[in-house]
């Protein structure tokens, strides 16, 4: 069947239109993305997100020790992202770590505003957050993927909503799972783990090899496996973003990573590899 003049003229109008809101997305996108600056030009960074970055556990006392995080840390065994900054030039970097014990996702777009305030002006953050939201006392009390995603992404655009939006790099959240198999079967880590009642979510009953217990923990790594996927679909270079791409993820932490002041945090070695695992998947590590 033939098409009228009429006809042709309004499918003609309406790929133009087509065409044309598909250049204005793009031209958003890439007004969004600001240019890579070089290494030596980053004069401050920030660090959101919980414990992890906030080295918990890695001094001697039950609390958080920021000089040895992976992302802001000072102390040179650790060689944290501001330390690989400074070598490679930055080296008059401040590092500002906004992380906090205990987050959840919720918290992170708070830590954004702290990270991107005239205070702080952060030209580099790092992100690490996700375990506490599945680190709960049950299963039923995690948060809800779509929930975390929706967090994680009103962060993202608070970091990018000033005139000079920050580098983001967005680590993944280490396996639950591979945490608990490492020290399951230590008699002073189970002791610890239920004293202190660490993410009982995955760490109750830990000798348990019955079927309810096996698929409890099982859930609770499909939930952080969820949020991982959750923190690749919404950290884009739109955004200012990289993702580690399961750097940590897929870490096979050893004993000598973890603490063994509550046999779940990462140690000092594990600050260390933490850094050293996500440093090349960073803006400059290639």
């Amino acid at each position: 069947m033939r098409m009228s003049n009429r006809v042709r003229r309004t499918l003609a109008a309406l790929a133009a239109a087509a065409l044309v809101a598909i250049g204005s997305v793009s031209g958003a996108a890439a007004a969004n993305a600001a240019p890579l600056p070089a290494p030596a030009s980053i004069t401050r960074m920030a660090a959101l997100g919980d414990s992890i970055s906030q080295a918990l556990m890695t001094c001697s006392s039950l609390s958080g020790c920021p000089v040895n995080s992976w992302s802001t840390g000072s102390t040179a065994s650790v060689n944290s992202h501001l330390l690989r900054l400074k070598a490679a030039g930055a080296t008059s970097i401040v590092g500002y770590n906004d992380a906090v014990t205990g987050s959840q996702s919720s918290a992170l777009d708070g830590q954004a505003r702290n990270a991107v305030s005239s205070t702080q002006a952060a030209q580099y953050v790092t992100i690490e957050i996700g375990a506490n939201d599945a680190c709960t006392r049950t299963v039923a009390a995690m948060t809800p993927t779509a929930t975390f995603k929706a967090n994680v992404q009103a962060a993202l655009t608070t970091l990018n909503s000033v005139k000079n939006p920050p580098q983001v790099f967005v680590a993944s959240v280490p396996s639950l799972q591979r945490l608990y198999d490492v020290n399951k079967s230590s008699l002073s880590a189970r002791f610890t783990w239920s004293l202190l009642g660490i993410c009982q979510s995955m760490l109750a009953n830990p000798t348990s090899t019955r079927a309810a217990d096996v698929q409890r923990r099982a859930a609770v790594q499909q939930r952080v496996n969820e949020y991982n996927q959750a923190l690749s679909d919404v950290c884009t270079p739109a955004m200012n973003c990289l993702y580690d791409g399961g750097a940590i993820a897929n870490y096979a932490f050893a004993r000598s990573d973890i603490s063994t002041r509550d046999y779940f945090h990462p140690s000092l070695s594990g600050q260390a590899n933490i850094a050293a695992v996500t440093w090349p998947k960073t803006q400059w590590g290639s």
